[in-house]
């Protein structure tokens, strides 16, 4: 895939491939900030890698070993590691729109190129409800974590509310620049506390333990286990905005490549080590199958990582209303009072929906693979062929550029009938999933301490 240079424009209007014409300081999101009090564009793309790998490589990964438990070793790894590279294609394409549309400041603003004000809609309640779903989940694994770490001795609703205070908190700066310094800690404590996993699997083994090659089982099991990886790498909602604050957006790739790079290989190399050791009774999240000290020690170092990871989820969705709200107004670049008396709230509201969902929704779990198959699918995989196809039809020359790039057009066909595919079988099997628990009566009651 050779990155294309794509030319700048102004809002709705690209100017064909070829065309000397650059970005003019009127159609970024930002405009010139040299005077302004508040700067968002300060970031490198080395900061920008170190926000994808603490906002996606996070509590996902502890997942994986439970799917090559399902299916086995050999499809479960060709499956996270074909997915990784999948996914590497769809940055490839989300970053080229974003160049060639730099007033792209999140979905919502691609759906309004694609499909006008409803697109716009559309994906903008579903990047927050997805953000705000995922920071929840996030709660919840915080909540996990200081019930390992306490023995349990508290009602796990009030762990999650402790948790949240934390969350909240690191959410409130106003640039990335400053959720960027407070993501390296977040990266090197998912990734020690992984090797501490993989080594007290190790040390400790499950004995007798089971290790399946292949796993014959049923469609509804199998892709249960197949969106486990699937949403491990879900992350590319936050794309446009974290390229709206980088100093140079042509640098973009750069951070993708490391981000999928290191999140493909870890998380094959956890995936195997653990199942290795523990085999097919290994639980989900993973580090639950460890000696109760290596769990303590595991989850304890993992929590850094929970924390900035809800805080960039709940970020990402107050910023886009933030500047929907504000853009172009001096409450965006300055401190007023006006401009952080509403950031706060949306912060507040944000962090507080996924506090509510989490502890008041007995299936919130369940909801959280819905969210999931209703917009990751789609934002991590599907939209992106429509992107492709969208500036290749208006800005190279309409079919006739599509049968040129006949490759391309092919694998931007394939990648929406993906993103559907996974959208689709994703929700009737997490549908399944939470009839059977209410038959097993395995639901517990909102607000409930269990």
């Amino acid at each position: 895939m050779d990155e294309e240079k794509y030319s700048y424009s102004p809002p709705g209007y690209s100017p064909p491939l070829g065309d000397d014409s650059r970005q003019t300081v009127s159609d970024d999101v930002f405009g010139n900030e040299e005077n302004n009090a508040i700067k968002y564009k300060t970031l490198s793309w080395q900061l920008v890698a170190v926000l994808m790998i603490a906002e996606i490589v996070s509590n996902g990964m502890l997942s994986l070993p439970s799917s090559l438990a399902v299916v086995g070793i050999v499809p479960g790894v060709i499956i996270i590691v074909f997915l990784g590279i999948f996914g590497t294609f769809t940055s490839w394409i989300l970053i080229q729109f974003k160049l060639r549309h730099p007033e792209v400041h999140n979905m919502g603003d691609a759906g309004y190129i694609l499909a006008g004000p409803i697109g716009r809609e559309v994906l903008s309640a579903g990047t927050i409800i997805f953000a705000i779903f995922a920071t929840g989940g996030q709660l919840l694994a915080g909540q996990i974590a200081l019930g390992v770490l306490s023995n349990n001795q508290l009602c796990l609703m009030l762990y999650t509310g402790i948790f949240a205070i934390p969350t909240f908190i690191f959410s409130l700066p106003r640039t990335l620049d400053r959720l960027s310094w407070l993501s390296i800690p977040s990266v090197i404590s998912i990734l020690v506390a992984g090797i501490i996993g993989m080594v007290a699997a190790g040390v400790y083994p499950l004995e007798p333990r089971t290790i399946s090659i292949t796993v014959q089982t049923n469609f509804v099991t199998a892709f249960v286990a197949i969106t486990n990886p699937v949403f491990a790498y879900a992350g590319h909602f936050m794309f446009f905005i974290m390229i709206s604050e980088m100093r140079n957006p042509a640098d973009a790739m750069k951070a993708a490549y490391t981000l999928q790079g290191f999140a493909t290989a870890f998380y094959t190399v956890f995936a195997i080590v653990t199942y290795y050791y523990i085999g097919n009774t290994v639980a989900s999240p993973s580090f639950s199958s460890l000696p109760p000290l290596w769990a303590k020690i595991a989850f304890g170092i993992a929590i850094p990582n929970f924390l900035i990871a809800g805080s960039l989820y709940s970020h990402t969705a107050a910023k886009l209303l933030f500047v929907r709200f504000f853009r172009k107004s001096v409450h965006l670049h300055s401190h007023t009072v006006l401009g952080w008396s509403v950031w706060v709230v949306l912060i507040f509201v944000m962090n507080a929906a996924a506090f509510v969902l989490a502890v008041g929704v007995p299936i919130f779990n369940y909801l959280i693979g819905i969210a999931a198959s209703l917009f990751a699918s789609w934002y991590t995989y599907g939209i992106a062929g429509a992107f492709w196809i969208y500036d290749a039809y208006h800005y190279r020359g309409g079919t006739a550029a599509l049968r040129r790039h006949a490759v391309m057009t092919t694998l931007s066909v394939l990648t929406l009938l993906a993103g559907a595919f996974v959208c689709v079988a994703g929700m009737y099997v997490t549908v399944d999933s939470i009839l059977l628990a209410y038959a097993a009566g395995t639901i517990a009651a909102p607000f409930s301490c269990g």
